[in-house]
């Protein structure tokens, strides 16, 4: 089965579901992974001031990334970090319809759309809009993941709330998310920070003792077609 994780940033496609890439990876599922924006330049005043070194380096630890979680591919888009809202939304949806119609997924993995990030948001809306179940459209399953740092700090104030209620075992693959998310060192924070590694390992844990493992992935499933 091929897989398509759509993520908005560099790094949302580990926090969001890096343990599943890898776990589908090592049971010889066909994993795709893209990402849809530059990342860093929203910290910047304008666009253009976004050191294009810094910029390209990570952009490289994306690929070293998609190479630890065994992904089969990456596509690399350049979307304006935090700034989605300024394309237009044809423009996104457009660069799914494409991937999908390349890659053919019957699963896909994006993010939540309570998300206080405008353009996870964004990116769960276009991924809707471009694989409409028409008939004879390959996409049969559509899972929203949390991104620490935005789906939490909506604090339950942005409808609607992220439900999970589909849980992905990666108790032999935790630290292989570890190794990838350790790699974007611009993006990691200290503790207590939700993008810290304990928080990260944190949260796995956590999520696995609900689920009753070591550490699991919480998704929730937006659509499932049989």
């Amino acid at each position: 089965m091929n897989i398509l994780v759509v993520a908005a940033h560099p790094d949302d496609e580990v926090l969001g579901c890096g343990g599943t890439i890898k776990r589908w990876a090592e049971e010889k599922q066909d994993v795709y992974i893209a990402i849809l924006g530059e990342g860093i330049s929203s910290r910047y005043q304008e666009r253009e001031q976004a050191d294009r070194a810094i910029i390209e380096a990570l952009h490289s630890q994306c690929v070293e990334v998609a190479k630890i979680l065994g992904a089969r591919d990456l596509f690399m888009y350049d979307l304006p970090d935090n700034r989605f809202d300024t394309v237009p939304f044809l423009d996104i949806t457009k660069k799914i319809e494409n991937l999908v119609a390349r890659i053919s997924p019957g699963v896909i993995y994006t993010h939540h759309n309570g998300d206080l990030n405008l353009d996870h948001v964004l990116v769960h809306r276009a991924v809707l809009t471009a694989t409409r179940p028409i008939k004879g459209y390959p996409v049969k399953e559509i899972y929203a993941f949390e991104v620490p740092s935005s789906t939490d700090w909506s604090f339950q104030r942005l409808e609607p709330n992220f439900r999970p209620n589909v849980f992905v075992d990666i108790s032999q693959t935790l630290e292989a998310k570890m190794k990838a998310i350790s790699i974007y060192e611009t993006e990691i924070r200290d503790f207590p920070h939700p993008r810290s590694m304990e928080a990260i390992r944190a949260s796995a844990t956590r999520w696995g003792s609900v689920a009753g493992c070591i550490a699991a992935e919480a998704f929730e499933l937006v659509r499932l077609i049989k």
